[in-house]
């Protein structure tokens, strides 16, 4: 990690794989991860911990599946918003979004169970930003 400030936008720009997320920086146990988004992605659930999203830029919906039913959140730039744990989850952006995300280290990016990973989905812990 760096000993510097991170200029989300800059590391941002580093890469341009979707739904594959990069480690902007740690705090204490937990990854401060940012992505870039579109399309769908795949549904998931995360069984020991919440998942947090901030939208830096575009929109982002997430359709969440649980005891009541079905519904869809639409976070616009700057909303927060956080799944909780074990809630069945699917984050899609048509036209596109960058996010960030703060979850455990070593957290995947499908969850602990989830359906068939789709090519375009990256399943991960997270990868290093480039050069850092």
């Amino acid at each position: 990690m760096s000993d510097e400030p991170i200029v989300l936008t800059d590391a941002l720009a580093t890469f341009d794989q979707l739904w594959s997320p990069r480690i902007a920086a740690r705090v204490n146990d937990y990854d401060v991860r940012i992505a870039k988004v579109r399309g769908e992605h795949v549904w998931h659930a995360h069984d020991d911990t919440d998942e947090f999203f901030l939208v830096l830029d575009g929109e982002l919906d997430i359709a969440l599946r649980d005891a009541g039913g079905e519904r869809t959140v639409v976070l616009p730039k700057g909303a927060v918003f956080v799944v909780p744990k074990g809630v069945e989850h699917r984050p899609s952006s048509p036209d596109g979004a960058s996010i960030l995300m703060f979850e455990p280290s070593g957290t995947s990016s499908v969850g602990d169970r989830h359906e068939d990973v789709p090519d375009h989905v990256d399943a991960t812990v997270g990868h290093s930003l480039t050069g850092r």
